[in-house]
């Protein structure tokens, strides 16, 4: 009960900063609906701020706005002329799909490159799985995604360069369907989680090799167990532990970051939702995904907790 108390609380006060951030950006909503109205007089644009609340004071405007978010009403979409909640649960599914194929891809793939290198520190494998983390890491996300793009897309042809699934798809059944959706889905992957990928696999590499000298290891050892039962009951479980907890950490950027991947791919997900709307000046649609995200991130903690917990069950025992 108390760890559902303090959820409700973070989210109350990311509900307080998010509308702070958004009604303190520069640009009027107003101004943006009567450019695209072809329409600029001022009582156009007054009638327009008092249809949409824009003439209240800050304060009225932030408590209809809490108000709303304890209901569970996001509002209503100044430019798109629909309820936000609409607009978003339309949207939420390929970022789900997106942010949590790209963290588990990031998680599972620097934990086995990770302990690669770890197990053989200084060779010439090491060496590989070492550069080629920090090209990752030094590479921008776009410029990842534009020459995969051109790779495997273009000259290759093995895969979708952009949108989530072929509008024929729907025809030739639900398995050919999420087929042609993983298909789409390879290359924003891999490109939103390359750069965590690099992360976890240094940071699994370096707690790896940290482990190997412990003194239970060692015990191990000196018993006689295998190194295999080693590797596997003494060493990977305590050295994934700090990846693990970091990369519950780096949820935030992870869902941060499809904005500009989807933005690339032309993935139909908040990303792109909020490009959009950050571009229209369109408040309720902002303030909704901004809520939306930080939920997601504590929805990603959490699930990274129990994957901690898998991994390390003397934390279940506590």
């Amino acid at each position: 009960m108390a760890k559902l108390a303090g959820i409700a609380f973070a989210i109350l006060v990311i509900a307080t900063i998010n509308f702070t951030l958004v009604h303190s950006a520069p640009g009027d909503p107003a101004l943006v609906i009567a450019g695209q109205s072809g329409a600029t007089d001022a009582e156009f644009i007054d009638n327009i701020r008092r249809d949409y609340g824009l003439d209240q004071p800050w304060f009225v405007q932030y408590a209809n706005y809490i108000k709303k978010v304890v209901t569970l009403d996001l509002g209503y979409s100044i430019r798109q002329r629909a309820d936000v909640s609409t607009l978003i649960m339309e949207r939420l599914g390929p970022t789900l799909l997106l942010t949590i194929s790209a963290f588990l891809l990031s998680l599972i793939g620097g934990v086995v490159f990770g302990a690669f290198a770890g197990l053989r520190q200084g060779s010439w494998r090491d060496l590989a799985i070492s550069l080629v983390a920090l090209i990752l890491y030094a590479t921008p996300v776009f410029w990842l995604g534009l020459m995969l793009v051109l790779v495997f897309s273009i000259n290759l042809g093995w895969l979708p360069a952009f949108g989530y699934v072929d509008i024929r798809a729907a025809g030739f059944g639900p398995w050919h369907y999420a087929l042609d959706v993983a298909r789409h889905l390879v290359l924003p992957a891999v490109t939103l989680s390359a750069i965590y990928m690099a992360v976890y696999t240094r940071l699994m590499r370096a707690s790896l090799i940290e482990v190997s000298h412990e003194d239970h290891v060692k015990t191990a050892r000196a018993k006689g167990l295998s190194e295999g039962r080693i590797l596997r009951g003494h060493m990977l479980r305590n050295a994934a532990g700090p990846v693990v907890t970091f990369a519950g950490l780096q949820a935030g950027a992870l869902i941060g970051g499809a904005v500009v991947v989807e933005t690339v791919f032309s993935w139909p997900g908040l990303g792109r939702l909020t490009f959009d709307s950050v571009t229209a000046r369109d408040y309720p649609v902002l303030l909704g995904l901004f809520l939306v995200m930080s939920v997601l991130v504590i929805v990603i903690n959490l699930l990274t907790d129990l994957i901690h917990r898998l991994v390390d069950p003397r934390i279940g025992a506590q």
